[in-house]
């Protein structure tokens, strides 16, 4: 069978369809392909490679786009077999139902997507198989969850295809700075984030956490570092900073055999003095963590970070001493915040001294605790289909006029660069009474793209690499 990947835009390494791609080609004689629409037109691409399935990954907000390409390429395919996984289909699984769209995978998608090629080329039943919702001649077959993947079976997975989307993605294949994920999941229930919905979804069946073994990402790394150019690693991890005892083990090799810069994401309540330092020694040169909102009760009660804000400052201040940039994360527009609790969380900030103060206008996303409150008490204008897929455009929730929802998603743009010249907060205080403007997001745009290359991803280019990475950012719509 030939299984066509299509992807809207890549603004990092999409390591589930390249995982599933290694796994077909591993244990099947599957063809898969990848198109990326920013580099080649999907009909086009479908009429050339006249694939059986083509697949999509699709992330709350992004439906639109992929319904309407998707009939599209059934207008010109009738036969081809869609098959839509990812976020979006797992916790809005109702999108079943959209024109064209023939199977939905919720969860894992590694085995699954195996699964489902190998009945399909024996000509055998596909209504059957765990993880896919199936609809055929208008009736929905829902089948079960298979359990997760535990630490050894992540380990006998094959290393992410990646020369798939290099050879369909040249940004990806020409850039020094590459992503790795070491495991899966996170133990915390913070309430805007999948993670707690992804562990109930499963009830139980498999560890929430998981992690691959030491030897495993060590070999990935070289292996990857062998074929392409590499300066300056990601660990993609939620949580890289859980477990101490496989930190210390990947330390010491890390440096041995590997020694190169990287960042990763920690937690403020987990950073501490000696593991900080065991960072550094390695090889970190910069790392994010969430502080989300700088006003207590949205925090902890909404939130559900349960993190004081000395934890946010003594994490600061430890990472500063160490010589380590660090990222702040954070959300504006909050379900019953207001623009001055978002000033608050500005504030904040200014307190920490941050690298860079990261910032997105919240997005209630199904399936999330705060996403489904939002939508039940009213929160939300509109549904979760009326959600856009920016992060740094609008918000769907609702505040107590026009002109302060206008203020919010102005504050987003110019947030940063006031956390790092705080002189400018009364001016701004202003200037985002303004009606929205480009202008605004440009200097969004620009000090970010400053800061991640200068501060939190810093390693050599060429000019001519330069302008390449700056072309590529700045087409990227959904940051």
């Amino acid at each position: 069978m030939h299984l066509l990947y299509i992807l809207r835009e890549v603004d990092n390494e999409p390591h589930g369809i390249l995982l599933t791609a290694a796994l077909l080609k591993r244990e099947s004689n599957h063809r898969v392909s990848l198109v990326v629409a920013t580099e080649e037109d999907p009909l086009e691409a479908v009429v050339r490679l006249q694939p059986d399935v083509v697949g999509y990954t699709v992330y709350t907000g992004t439906q639109h786009y992929y319904a309407d390409l998707n009939r599209r390429i059934k207008s010109q395919l009738p036969g081809v077999l869609s098959i839509w996984g990812g976020p979006h289909p797992t916790f809005f699984p109702d999108v079943i139902h959209e024109e064209g769209v023939d199977a939905i995978c919720l969860g894992e998608g590694e085995y699954a997507v195996l699964d489902l090629l190998n009945a399909l080329q024996n000509g055998s039943p596909i209504v059957n198989i765990p993880n896919w919702w199936v609809k055929e001649n208008g009736e929905i077959h829902r089948n079960p969850l298979r359990p997760l993947l535990n630490s050894e079976e992540l380990d006998a997975l094959p290393f992410a295809d990646r020369d798939l989307l290099y050879q369909a993605h040249t940004p990806s294949r020409i850039t020094k700075i590459r992503p790795f994920i070491t495991g899966r999941g996170c133990p915390y229930d913070c309430s805007f984030c999948f993670n707690k919905a992804y562990s109930d979804l499963y009830g139980g069946t498999g560890r929430r956490t998981r992690r691959r073994s030491v030897d495993n990402v060590i070999r990935e790394i070289k292996e990857v570092r062998s074929k392409h150019e590499l300066a300056f690693i990601t660990f993609m991890d939620d949580t890289f900073i859980l477990n101490r005892q496989w930190l210390k083990e990947f330390a010491r090799r890390y440096k041995a055999e590997v020694d190169l810069p990287f960042w990763c994401q920690v937690r403020a309540n987990l950073v501490e003095d000696d593991l900080i330092a065991m960072f550094k020694e390695m090889g970190c040169v910069s790392v994010s963590f969430g502080l989300e909102a700088g006003n207590d009760r949205l925090r902890n009660v909404v939130l559900n970070r349960n993190m004081p804000r000395h934890e946010i400052l003594d994490a600061s201040e430890t990472l500063r001493s160490h010589g380590i940039w660090f990222m702040t994360n954070n959300m504006l527009g909050l379900p019953s915040g207001s623009l001055e609790t978002d000033w608050e969380t500005l504030e904040l900030n200014i307190a920490c001294r941050p690298s860079y103060a990261n910032v997105f206008l919240f997005q209630p996303y199904p399936g999330t605790q705060l996403g489904e409150w939002a939508a039940t008490q009213g929160w939300m204008s509109g549904s979760f289909n009326d959600l856009s897929g920016s992060v740094s455009d609008d918000t769907v929730i609702r505040f107590n006029s026009a002109f302060e929802k206008r203020q919010i998603e102005n504050l987003q743009k110019l947030f940063a660069l006031t956390v790092e010249f705080p002189f400018l907060a009364p001016a701004v205080r202003q200037l985002i009474k303004l009606p929205k403007n480009p202008i605004f997001w440009l200097v969004y745009k620009l000090w970010k793209g400053y800061a991640m290359k200068r501060r939190m991803f810093p390693f050599h280019l060429t000019p001519r690499e330069y302008v390449q990475a700056a072309w590529q950012y700045m087409r990227i719509r959904s940051q």
